[in-house]
């Protein structure tokens, strides 16, 4: 069953209307669209607030246990997306996982170029454990940009008179904006959403006159010494599979404890399908089992 999932949800992407690189407000528009169309559980409480002055969504599900909590960041190429954009996904964490969600409404380019997002990802963090939660009952979760988002907050975390979180989950992370890695090239072809040229001109936004390689925007180029266990999934149909292989690569050299996860013949961000793909609810249990261990650690 699963050949036949994966083959029905690639040609869903690839005839689709978003076009990830094109008009900044057209395809805000379409993604929102896109998610709109699917309803949410009855049972899922979506709450807007802020946090450290910061827009956020709180999400919730039944049997929620008060004392764990999510951060989590919406993908979107630092462009496109929202933190209500990403209520579905979100939801389906908190659900396996058993905290609240609180996802993080960053600043976007191009209006809101390097280092906004990351300035928003710190803010908001530090206002959670403001909450007085603790940093141990504390995980980072992000998907495409947002997994980036993660890895490169919680490098910028170092510089800070801030704890790490006890884990971070990145799923199919955009963590190299230089847009460098081979499978950019040789899975082209495969992957039915993203393209090099796609990501280049989101780069751009974000980033404007500086260097692509900067390390807080692609943390592939980071010291990732001191960061706190990391889980990172991504599918072997994606033109982002080299930078997941290169970003747990570079936290195994710096001793971080690190599991990567490559799923075959899957797309960008497939565990957002888990209603309609096999592999996304057990990438999704595996992260939630993941994201447990480290609390009761």
């Amino acid at each position: 069953m699963s050949q036949q999932q994966r083959q029905a949800l690639d040609d869903l992407l690839r005839h689709g209307p978003l076009d990830v690189g094109g008009d900044v407000t057209e395809q805000r528009a379409v993604f929102h669209d896109m998610i709109a169309s699917i309803p949410l559980p009855a049972d899922v409480s979506a709450k807007p607030g802020e946090l450290g002055g910061v827009p956020v969504v709180t999400v919730q599900t039944p049997e929620n246990d008060p004392s764990v909590v999510v951060l989590y960041f919406h993908g979107g190429a630092y462009a496109l997306g929202s933190a209500s954009d990403s209520v579905g996904l979100a939801a389906d964490v908190s659900r396996r996982v058993g905290a609240r969600v609180v996802s993080v409404d960053y600043r976007l380019a191009p209006e809101h170029s390097f280092p906004a997002a990351l300035d928003d990802a710190v803010a908001a963090y530090r206002a959670l454990l403001d909450e007085d939660v603790p940093s141990s009952k504390i995980a980072f979760v992000g998907e495409s940009a947002g997994g980036g988002l993660v890895a490169a907050t919680l490098v910028a975390l170092k510089d800070t008179d801030l704890p790490q979180p006890a884990s971070a989950a990145l799923f199919s992370p955009w963590a190299d904006l230089t847009v460098s890695g081979a499978s950019a090239t040789t899975k082209a072809a495969l992957d039915p959403a993203l393209t090099p040229e796609a990501l280049r001109r989101r780069a751009l936004d974000y980033l404007g006159e500086r260097d692509t390689a900067t390390p807080l925007a692609s943390p592939i180029f980071a010291d990732l010494t001191g960061l706190p266990p990391l889980l990172i999934q991504v599918g072997s149909h994606e033109i982002l599979l080299d930078d997941a292989v290169r970003l747990a690569s570079r936290a195994a050299a710096a001793d971080v404890a690190v599991e990567l996860q490559v799923w075959p013949e899957v797309p960008h961000v497939f565990q957002g399908f888990a209603a309609v793909l096999d592999d996304a609810d057990r990438a999704l249990n595996a992260a939630a089992a993941f994201l447990k261990r480290a609390w009761a650690d």
